[in-house]
């Protein structure tokens, strides 16, 4: 989601929004039931073990180099556990590394339970596509042949978003409202409702914005058509058939299995947090899965294969399992440049013009990477329970490690341009960003962004406040707390094209874009597949 949330591959920003805020209260799934232990600020060495079983072989040199590499990163970036599955030539390797827990190590193996994050969304979307199989959706319908009532901001939107523009992120309304409605059968339905005061950032099908909320639309068309939860919609219509039996979205239902458990990062050394392990129903379709690399490595499968389940019996089409990874909404960037989204999934070019079909998640403490090379026969698939694991993700998944040694393919070039003071100027200015956090709050970010040494450089403000759509600054200091700062930057590579930055001027791997108006002046900075609105200073 938060891709780099809670997602995706959905990711927070340009630094992280401070997610404590809306994880304390009540949520979806109650913790009590699993142990995940109790907090100590202590570490753990990671110790590699083949658990659950490995085909391939360490032997291989690519599967050993794959097993220094996950061991090293953990090391260095405080990953107490994580687990490792790969498609390749026809083969399957499985790997688990390090401990569930630092103060109670348990071995991680091929079953232990992690949150997926947005990878959830790739679920929300195969059941639909189920659906449109069976004649009770419509991609290109619009959404409310299916929920009549519903609204946002916008009452053109509101008539006009299809499905489609739900599933490929290009709905156009603020997209990142985590509101906690309980954990009642009703939590959906009444998050759809609340939208109601969303804003329209563009109109459907223009611009490509990554949006939590859209994914929950879909969540709730699903339980509108068949009568049920969502949450039992996508186990008996996807999770079940394929035998899944490690994918779960309630706590209560992993109570007996292996679950590793969040980890932040404190100086240096992973502590375990449990509540971060805490996540609200109302957000089940955007990014609730919790499952196994085991589990995910037969997604994989399935989504690379035929469409059957393991006994051979179709679940889908060829046609629609090509349909989810063709045809993509308007591209962008989302950690890396992407084609589009097709229906879920992120679509990713490269330099030999092979796509590769992308998701992951973000969850506090539980980082995850999913990845499918279709023409290669290729995936890869990572979970890791610790904050760090988005560093180790980024080495696998945005990098070109992975995808050149397994699947001979690479990002599309990026060398960084010094430009000068004039081309730069029109990107400098100021540009902000809203969320809705569980309590209804709405909560800013403003990037002040101006030119220094040929590349942009700027500070960032968080705010957490009461108020929704302030534009000036003497308005946003009305009703405000909880103010963060950091330093973000970027060095353009192309035009409105840019490698992001760490403080130092460092390239961090990952990148983000300018969006041009009608006018033709730069009117967003999208980062992590967020919009932030320029205003010039």
């Amino acid at each position: 989601m938060k891709d780099n949330l809670l997602s995706g591959v959905s990711d927070p920003g340009p630094a992280r929004w401070s997610r404590r805020g809306f994880l304390g209260a009540a949520s979806a799934v109650s913790c009590a039931t699993v142990s995940l232990g109790p907090t100590a600020a202590s570490a753990a060495s990671p110790r590699s073990a083949v658990h659950g079983g490995a085909t391939g072989g360490p032997a291989n040199p690519l599967f050993g180099a794959l097993d220094a590499k996950i061991e090293e990163a953990m090391r260095a970036y405080a990953i107490p556990g994580a687990a490792v599955g790969v498609l390749w030539n026809g083969q399957e390797y499985v790997r688990g590394y390090g401990v569930t827990h630092v103060d109670h190590p348990v071995p991680v193996d091929a079953d232990t339970v992690f949150r997926v994050g947005s990878t959830t969304k790739t679920f929300t979307g195969t059941t639909v596509m189920r659906l449109v199989e069976r004649g009770d959706i419509a991609l290109d319908a619009p959404v409310r042949r299916y929920l009549p009532d519903f609204t946002v901001a916008d009452p053109y939107a509101s008539a006009q978003v299809t499905v489609r523009q739900l599933l490929d992120h290009s709905a156009g309304w603020l997209g990142d409202d985590y509101q906690d409605f309980g954990p009642g059968d009703d939590a959906l339905a009444r998050f759809v409702a609340s939208m109601a005061r969303l804003p329209q950032l563009n109109a459907p099908s223009e611009v490509f914005a990554y949006n939590n909320a859209a994914l929950c639309v879909a969540g709730r068309i699903i339980e509108a058509v068949t009568g049920t939860t969502y949450e039992a919609a996508v186990r008996k219509l996807v999770i079940d058939p394929l035998g899944l039996d490690h994918s779960r979205f309630s706590s209560d239902e992993i109570v007996g299995f292996n679950v590793a458990a969040p980890h932040d990062v404190v100086d240096g050394k992973a502590v375990p947090e449990p509540s971060f392990w805490l996540q609200p129903r109302s957000l089940a379709p955007t990014g609730g899965l919790m499952s196994s690399v085991r589990d995910q490595l037969s997604w994989a499968r399935f989504h690379l294969g035929g469409g059957t389940t393991p006994d051979g019996t179709r679940l889908l089409s060829r046609t629609s399992l090509e349909q989810m990874r063709s045809t993509p909404g308007p591209g962008g960037t989302l950690v890396v440049e992407l084609d589009g989204m097709g229906v879920t999934w992120m679509l990713r070019p490269t330099a030999q013009g092979v796509r590769v079909v992308q998701h992951g998640g973000t969850w506090p403490g539980q980082i995850s990477g999913f990845l499918m090379v279709p023409s290669r026969g290729f995936a890869l698939t990572l979970l890791t329970n610790s904050e760090g694991g988005t560093r180790l993700r980024d080495d696998l998944f945005t990098d070109d490690w992975a995808l050149s040694r397994f699947a001979g393919v690479t990002n599309l070039p990026a060398t960084a341009r010094t430009l000068s003071e004039k081309e730069l100027a029109p990107y400098e200015g100021r540009y902000l960003a809203q969320r809705i956090g569980d309590d209804g709050a709405m909560e800013d970010v403003v990037v002040e962004l101006i030119g220094h040494e040929g590349r942009l450089r700027g500070t960032q403000t968080f705010k957490s406040s009461t108020g929704a759509g302030r534009t000036t600054p003497e308005e946003e200091e009305e009703d405000t707390a909880a103010v963060q700062t950091g330093e973000v930057g970027a060095a353009f590579y192309r035009p409105d094209v840019a490698l992001d930055l760490t403080p130092d001027g460092t390239p961090v791997g990952t990148r983000s874009d300018f969006v041009r108006g009608p006018d033709g002046k730069v009117a967003w900075w999208r980062n992590h597949g967020r919009l932030y609105r320029h205003q010039t200073l």
